[in-house]
């Protein structure tokens, strides 16, 4: 059976950067310290925000993540139907939205695989 991969999916994932998310003053003191156009930074702030969030996911979950934003990549995206519909604390706009997403499933796959040898 071939999977079905939905772009919603991404952006229940930047939830966490959202303006409609519950306000955090200290998650949004976080989000706008971070330069989002910088791989560093960017790194730095999905280890500090979407790690937590990422392992709220199940096993399932977070494998079905991963695999729709390579899904998404390989084919291409540029990801403004995500972006377009999300409102966020960044400071200034993601100039490379395919840069944010590849930074970002590096990460996830990061996390993944240091829950897997625990």
């Amino acid at each position: 059976m071939k999977n079905s991969y939905d772009i919603w999916d991404i952006r229940s994932l930047l939830f966490v950067f959202d303006i409609e998310n519950t306000r955090d003053l200290k998650r949004e003191e976080i989000i706008v310290s971070k330069d989002v156009n910088d791989e560093q930074e960017l790194t730095e702030l999905f280890d500090v925000l979407m790690r937590p969030e990422f392992f709220i996911y199940s096993q399932k979950e977070r494998k079905l993540l991963i695999d729709t934003l390579e899904y998404f990549l390989d084919c291409g995206d540029n990801f403004d139907g995500v972006f377009s519909k999300i409102d966020t604390y960044f400071d200034e706009d993601v100039k490379d939205q395919r840069k944010f997403m590849t930074v970002l499933l590096g990460c996830l796959q990061r996390y993944q695989s240091e829950e897997d040898v625990k």
